[in-house]
């Protein structure tokens, strides 16, 4: 019986240890999460206040660029104006003046459209930018643009083609239009050689026109074409004409045109220039008619 007592006793004092031990061990694996979870916790914090300061700095820098781009409007405004102005009287200058002249104006233009964009990068980044929906002639709207840009391609010996169907009406909000199709023809004329072509079409296509917007510049790359409405992305193809970009033209067209239910399509081959298409749906049923409505695109 002896032997029995002593062998359940040793038996009872091997588990207590072995319980001993594993609450040790328990406590010793607690101490070290407690550790840990303090230290996660210090890390977070840590990242938060990190992601804090970059937030502001974030916030503060769209500020800055805000606030500058828009002090820089006013003064390109008025430089552009003056700039039109001698263009309007210049018989009395020599064709070197002139030459220079011309070259002004495509700065101006150009420091004036990076101007823009970066203004409607911030303001679609902070609270988008409203659009108020309207019958709108697609023919007088891409004729009047084509007009203006007619005297800076003149500059660089381009011809701008445009062959309009009668009329072609969408709903759309002009102030996005606008910039959608500034930002192509701008583009088109910043990457096309001397003595080329840009076409501007628009197409009926079903329920919806097809707008394009088409040159005849170095093409881009299908590498390019991968991140193409990219912000700040910058394509391999240089401006021919030493022209700026930042980068920002086709990303915000892409938004603008997606924001009023469009599509926009690329095609593109190196060495054999580039098509954008823009898809709006068109205004089923009769137009509202305007008076005194006159397509100015000659």
């Amino acid at each position: 019986m002896e032997p029995l007592i002593s062998i359940l006793i040793g038996l009872l004092v091997v588990v207590i240890l072995l319980q001993v031990r594993a609450y040790l061990k328990l406590k010793q694996k607690s101490k070290l999460i407690l550790v840990q979870s303090r230290e996660i916790k210090r890390q977070i914090q840590e990242q938060e206040k990190r992601n804090k300061e970059v937030g502001g700095l974030v916030h503060e820098k769209q500020q800055l660029i805000g606030l500058v781009s828009h002090d820089l409007k006013g003064p390109f405004n008025r430089i552009f104006a003056l700039i039109q102005l001698m263009e309007l009287t210049n018989e009395n200058l020599t064709e070197e003046q002139r030459e220079y002249l011309g070259k002004i104006h495509q700065i101006v233009a150009d420091g004036l459209s990076m101007i823009r964009n970066l203004l409607d990068n911030r303001r679609l980044e902070e609270q988008g930018i409203d659009q108020t929906p309207e019958q709108i002639n697609l023919v007088l709207a891409l004729g009047s643009l084509v007009k203006n840009y007619r005297a800076l391609a003149v500059k660089k010996k381009i011809q701008i083609q445009f062959d309009p169907p009668a009329q072609a009406f969408v709903l759309a909000d002009k102030m996005y239009l606008n910039r959608i199709f500034e930002n192509l023809i701008s583009n088109a004329l910043k990457f096309s050689p001397e003595g080329k072509n840009i076409y501007v079409s628009i197409e009926e296509k079903g329920d919806k026109y097809a707008i394009g917007v088409r040159d005849e510049g170095p093409g881009i790359s299908r590498e390019d074409q991968k991140n193409l409405y990219r912000k700040f992305q910058r394509l391999s193809a240089r401006p021919t004409g030493g022209e700026s970009s930042t980068g920002l033209g086709l990303s915000i067209v892409k938004t603008l045109i997606e924001k009023m239910g469009g599509e926009i399509y690329c095609q593109s081959e190196e060495g054999n220039g580039t098509t954008f298409t823009v898809k709006l749906e068109k205004i089923t049923g009769e137009p509202i008619k305007k008076e005194n409505q006159k397509v100015a695109v000659n």
